[in-house]
């Protein structure tokens, strides 16, 4: 498995670590040429504080890379972006680049999105691998199988057990990191996720584009769940689909839902009965759905005959 471990802003480890919850987390970088390759989904980055704080404090699993508008990414993570609102995300992505911001611009960041982050008490944190250098500007990677990080990994699986040890449930990264002892990757799809995760995971697999229309238009497509979050208090990528935000709204009130065997939108007749109008969703209807290419990332048959029995009316 391999470990990255990060120069991390130390006002955004604060705030993370001051909160009660925190499910997600983007690690962002201010530049618009960002990238980030060092890690597959469900390995391990690790939040090294800037000196004087030369430690590792906690860190979270890799889901997803992305470069987003900071309007975006300040819309679907909030305050899990390491700031209190997005006037002072703006401020922070000016301060690193050195060069002001104009009010008319959304500026392009690289975000690298973490799942079941952790964050340590100061007597927990680790020192940092005798050769990670302090004039580092982003980072080092390291195989937590050999030599430093070998040894780094043993630290942190403790770390993980002892101080957190709430992420070791069943079907976490975190339990099969630890289970895996560091050797290979972790026998994960991917960690477990939060609605923000979930909406860029999701995003990805239907490859921005309506599972019913193929409407394309990021700001209008919105993740959805097919059973609701309140019943299986997760969100599963097999329990989502990309739809028009119209069509997202009538699937939650049931007066849409996709055939489990055919995989075809039905739309229910309580849309004429009730609002005498429809035509363009009964247009619709018998419409295939569009299914991600990964098989892991279908909706399962089990949660679209949930809802099909238990929403749509």
């Amino acid at each position: 498995m391999r470990i990255f471990v990060a120069v991390t802003d130390n006002d955004w480890f604060a705030l993370h670590a001051a909160a009660n919850r925190v499910d997600e987390v983007n690690f962002w970088r201010p530049s618009s040429e960002a990238t980030f390759k060092a890690l597959q989904p469900g390995e391990l980055l690790l939040f090294k504080l800037h000196s004087p704080l030369n430690f590792i404090a906690g860190g979270g699993f890799f889901v997803r890379f992305h470069q987003l508008p900071v309007n975006l990414a300040w819309e679907t993570f909030r305050e899990a972006n390491g700031v209190r609102s997005l006037m002072e995300m703006r401020q922070r992505i000016a301060f690193y680049r050195r060069t002001p911001i104009a009010a008319n611009e959304n500026p392009i960041i690289g975000c690298i999105m973490l799942a079941e982050p952790f964050f340590w008490p100061k007597e927990a944190w680790i020192p940092c691998p005798e050769d990670f250098k302090l004039n580092t500007v982003q980072g080092k990677g390291y195989d937590s199988e050999v030599g430093a990080g070998r040894d780094l990994w043993n630290e942190v699986s403790t770390g993980i057990q002892t101080e957190t040890p709430a992420l070791l449930e069943p079907g976490t990264a975190a339990l099969a990191a630890v289970e895996s002892k560091g050797y290979g990757r972790p026998q994960i799809v991917l960690p477990r996720l939060g609605q923000g995760l979930f909406r860029i995971v999701v995003t990805d697999v239907y490859q921005r584009r309506c599972a019913i229309t193929g409407e394309r238009t990021l700001p209008v497509l919105d993740a959805a769940h097919i059973k609701p979050y309140t019943v299986v208090q997760r969100h599963e990528v097999s329990n989502g689909l990309l739809l028009r935000s119209d069509l997202h709204r009538l699937f939650e009130d049931g007066y849409l839902t996709i055939d489990p065997v055919e995989r075809r939108l039905v739309v229910s007749k309580r849309i004429k009965e009730e609002f005498e109008n429809g035509k363009e969703y009964y247009r619709l209807e018998g419409t295939e759905i569009r299914e991600p290419l990964a098989t892991w990332a279908r909706p399962s048959t089990e949660n679209l005959e949930f809802h099909a029995y238990n929403v749509f009316h």
